[in-house]
């Protein structure tokens, strides 16, 4: 390109027209607090309950073990986007380095997973308006927030980072000021509600100790519970990390952001995670917490907030709203990716001056709208089935992530990396050596991965509520694979 026909613009900005490409206008505070944000959210403010009573204090570890779990497989994912950052991230990946039929079922899957999470997370957006306004129909604010968070999308990537920036710090500030909040009241032994003495010595003394349902046991209903079971509900806590890899085609210096904001998720699930459950457990003895409240608000109670119900709905409600931002951006250029791989209608490969995929945000906006009506119409089966088919996704993109990174690996040794990559013209030994970013004990980490990966989905099938997730699946990878060769007959 002449210099005549380079974009008269700074990069950081979406508002000058410049010839229709993705802008790389994500800046490290931007990818930060998304990669931060991204694993905080409902599940960690009311979903925690559910774990806490299948595992006790024990959930700690369970949360440990997640987290590292998911950390192997963003740093799989990671080493691919540094080397390759591209929109569309695992369908692009899987395509190039695996095949056009891994692209297709990893992009699709992908696409339909966050459909069905946004679709929950807008349904649900009406409860948390009505704890103020409840004249106002569910409905309603499930269309207000839809088209707002849709104009927002289409303003430019630059201010959907600026949308997760700040829900980010948002709910970052909870959760640190009710860290703060419960040391206070166990370093100055402050009376709780409970009437038992705030301590982390109640990991160990209340309820049976510190494994109360050991590693997996079965109750007097039938109901399997223990340390092992809660891994199950762990596991989906963390979904949406791996959006950093959806942001590498988009960020100013993928190779030194996305290595920095892999690298913190340990940190971070030690804070927010094990840090804000472990804090609450001192405070709030385990076996009270029986899920009819977040244990978030129970412990701004102990701590003489009782205003803590309305602040934690605030934040839940900045947190769907976050959930269905990201969701809206990652459908949105996973359908650009998939239209360029020739898996997808090729409109939804268009780019408007912005840089934005207009086609793909309008698209993934309107599906999602009509899953919301599905859901206010037949809720029961909304949320037994089609939520199930979301949970399973999660561990089918997993997996073929790690799937993925191995192939990359079989093609960075055989010469085959990008031509713009530093790995260009190397191969063997000296290519795997020069990967910028690499995965841990790459020969052995993908394994273990997978083999923890297939542990949890022989655990779902353990569960009468997790059960149908694993049969929905196996429904959904063939129609996955029925869905390609037909294209592919069709062309």
């Amino acid at each position: 390109m002449s210099t005549t026909d380079a974009p008269k613009k700074p990069r950081e900005t979406d508002d000058v027209p410049v010839p229709a490409t993705l802008r790389k206008s994500l800046k490290n505070r931007h990818i930060q607090l998304i990669a931060l944000g991204g694993a905080i959210g409902t599940g960690l403010f009311y979903g925690s309950s559910e774990s806490i009573a299948l595992a006790g204090p024990s959930i700690l570890l369970a949360y440990l073990v997640g987290g590292l779990a998911i950390f192997a497989i963003v740093r799989a994912l990671s080493e691919m986007s540094v080397e390759d950052p591209k929109a569309g991230a695992f369908s692009y990946y899987a395509t190039r380095y695996w095949s056009k039929r891994a692209g297709f079922i990893s992009g699709w899957n992908y696409w339909f997973n966050y459909i069905l999470v946004s679709m929950v997370e807008l349904s649900v957006v009406g409860s948390f308006v009505n704890y103020w306004f409840p004249a106002i129909p569910t409905w309603v604010s499930a269309a207000v927030f839809l088209v707002i968070i849709c104009a927002a999308n289409l303003l430019g990537v630059s201010k959907f980072g600026e949308f997760e920036f700040w829900f980010a710090i948002i709910k970052i500030v909870a959760v640190i000021a009710m860290i703060i909040g419960g040391l206070a009241v166990i370093i100055f032994v402050l009376p709780t509600a409970s009437g038992v003495r705030a301590s982390f010595a109640n990991w160990f003394t209340v309820g049976n100790g510190f494994f109360p349902n050991g590693l997996m046991g079965q109750n007097s209903d039938g109901s399997w519970t223990g340390l092992l079971m809660a891994l199950v509900v762990v596991m989906f806590s963390f979904g949406g990390t791996e959006l950093i890899g959806i942001t590498a085609g988009e960020t100013e210096d993928p190779k030194t952001t996305i290595p920095r904001a892999t690298n913190d998720i340990i940190w971070r699930i030690l804070v927010f995670y094990i840090g804000a459950l472990g804090v609450i457990m001192a405070v709030v003895p385990w076996n009270i917490i029986d899920g009819k409240s977040s244990p978030f608000v129970q412990i701004f109670d102990s701590v003489g907030i009782h205003a803590a119900a309305g602040i934690l709905n605030f934040v839940c409600l900045t947190a769907v709203m976050s959930v269905y931002n990201s969701g809206l951006y990652a459908n949105s250029r996973m359908l650009y990716s998939l239209a360029k791989q020739g898996n997808a209608p090729a409109y939804l490969g268009k780019l408007n001056s912005r840089g934005v995929p207009v086609a793909g945000v309008l698209t993934s906006a309107a599906i999602t709208a009509i899953a919301v009506v599905v859901v206010f119409v037949w809720p029961e089966f909304a949320f037994n089935y089609l939520m199930s088919i979301a949970t399973i996704a999660g561990i089918i993109n997993w997996t073929m992530i790690m799937l993925t990174e191995m192939k990359f690996r079989k093609v960075v040794a055989a010469g085959g990396a990008p031509e713009d990559s530093e790995l260009a013209g190397l191969s063997g030994q000296e290519a795997l050596d020069a990967i910028h970013f690499k995965l841990p004990f790459a020969k052995v980490t993908p394994w273990v991965v997978l083999a923890f990966l297939a542990l949890v989905v022989v655990l779902m099938c353990f569960s009468t509520s997790y059960r149908i997730a694993v049969i929905a699946g196996v429904i959904w990878l063939a129609i996955l694979f029925a869905a390609y060769q037909l294209t592919q007959a069709k062309k």
